[in-house]
């Protein structure tokens, strides 16, 4: 009966709340997308008459030609100026990519975010991935949802336990959502908060959320996932190609490492711009719209070149292809290391799904035998494989393959490249420096964990001092919580 009881608590509390934040991620995945749209139209469009191929869960990849190329750089430095001045004006904690705030709201700010954080991020990521800056929509989008989440339980009165799970559970129905990978965001908003382990109080709620998030978000954009699918059609698995998979998963691990080593760098180097905040952007804006004059497909999101390479790989040459993978990670590295706001999920997705197409044409020329007709199995895997690595999501991103292709046949190469590539990048090289190592080692379980060493030595007769040093003294208060003060 007390199970019963509780179970009824339970639901009752977190049911009503996982669906206002997916409905509220839907909504919010929805309303991004529009506003990029417009400001594509305003930005990159009315200035460089440029406008980017999408991906086909979004509409018609059509390439385009560039009417006004040398006009890039003015799209990306005025984008850069505004968006610079959105977030250091009114927000600037949404300076960057969204979902490491986020995390470290988690960990250090007992899941409070502000309540304008949401709007501001929506608008400042916009006006940088429509004027061309190299970043991404789900990290935005977490933060989105992350930070409605956190300002409902704020309203609802939550403690600080359950406010951290709300914003958990937006981040997972947030990426949920945007991506059309539900399964796949709901175990990320439980697997990104650490580097090893679990925030499992999280994953019921976040399941709930991150299915009325993609209904809601589907309702208007449609249930194509996001490279259509016709990949779904040629996902048969040949176990032969495992060899080419485990190299691929190393290749993205080294890449990898360069990707958040390349942009912590750069973040570091704009740091230490001399003058206004302000001027960071602007500089970082102009640069990738240098980069955008050569190279138009690192510009923006990306993920239409993406699908123009999966259907139809000779319309790029392999060494563009190959410049790609590295110009992105520079471009990505200067336009949210110098404090424009958008998130680093797409450019990581980017940079896998090239080198996986690398890979693939690269092999081709050698005459290996047994590879797909096409590279788009390769570039599926690449996706997930660089960025389980460099984020430390390796189960969550495992998931996503299956709902990017329509299939379960990727599943097993996935594990394997994904696997490598987690190992090859350590916990050094995270491109999200606010995960903690593990549960244990948030303050939002210091309470619990230092309870459960009492208990211990409770129980067995040994001093906590003999495990925590005598720096440290404690004691149980009436209310049953630890007390620890550490001594002179």
């Amino acid at each position: 009966m007390d199970r019963l009881h509780s179970t009824v608590k339970y639901l009752v509390k977190w049911v009503p709340i996982a669906v206002a934040i997916g409905i509220v991620s839907g909504l919010g995945a929805g309303a991004f997308i529009v506003a990029i749209r417009f400001c594509v139209r305003i930005f990159l469009t009315g200035i460089a008459g440029y406008l980017p191929p999408v991906p086909l869960g979004t509409g018609p990849t059509l390439i385009t030609p560039i009417l006004h190329r040398w006009f890039i750089p003015v799209a990306t430095t005025l984008g850069g100026l505004i968006s610079g001045f959105i977030v250091f004006r009114w927000a600037p904690e949404a300076e960057g990519h969204g979902t490491d705030a986020a995390i470290d709201a988690f960990h250090n700010k007992e899941g409070r975010i502000r309540a304008r954080v949401p709007l501001i991020k929506m608008a400042a990521s916009a006006v940088t991935l429509g004027s061309g800056g190299s970043a991404g929509r789900e990290g935005p989008t977490a933060q989105i949802a992350a930070g409605f989440g956190s300002v409902l339980g704020t309203l609802l009165g939550l403690n600080a336990h359950d406010r951290r799970i709300a914003l958990a559970t937006g981040i997972g129905a947030g990426i949920g959502a945007i991506f059309k990978a539900p399964f796949g965001g709901a175990i990320l908003s439980a697997e990104i908060l650490y580097l090893h382990g679990m925030e499992l109080d999280a994953l019921a709620p976040s399941l709930m959320a991150s299915t009325v998030g993609y209904v809601v978000f589907t309702h208007f954009f449609g249930y194509t996932p996001v490279f259509g699918w016709h990949l779904a059609g040629s996902t048969s698995f040949n176990p032969a190609t495992l060899p080419y998979y485990a190299l691929l998963g190393v290749l993205c691990g080294l890449v990898g490492i360069l990707y958040a080593r390349m942009f912590y760098m750069a973040r570091d180097l704009f740091h230490k711009v001399p003058g206004p905040k302000l001027l960071r952007p602007v500089i970082g804006g102009f640069i990738v719209g240098l980069i955008g004059i050569y190279l138009p497909e690192v510009l923006s999101v990306g993920y239409g070149w993406i699908q123009v390479v999966m259907e139809n790989f000779r319309m790029l040459p392999l060494a563009l292809i190959i410049v790609l993978i590295f110009g992105k990670i520079i471009a990505t590295s200067v336009c949210i290391g110098s404090g424009e706001s958008g998130g680093v999920f797409a450019p990581g997705l980017f940079i896998g799904s090239m080198i996986g197409a690398a890979l693939w044409g690269l092999l081709r020329l050698a005459g290996a035998p047994n590879l797909p007709a096409g590279p788009e199995l390769f570039m599926a895997v690449g996706m997930v494989a660089l960025f389980g690595g460099t984020a430390r999501v390796p189960l969550a991103m495992i998931l996503m393959i299956a709902e990017m292709t329509g299939s379960y046949a990727l599943l097993i190469p996935a594990m394997l490249a994904v696997g490598l590539a987690y190992v090859v990048v350590g916990d050094n090289n995270t491109i999200y420096r606010s995960q903690l190592a593990n549960p244990a080692a948030s303050p939002a379980h210091a309470r619990e964990y230092l309870a459960e060493i009492v208990k211990c030595g409770e129980i067995n007769g040994f001093d906590i001092r003999e495990l925590m040093g005598p720096e440290l003294e404690y004691s149980p208060s009436q209310d049953g919580r630890i007390k620890a003060v550490v001594g002179d």
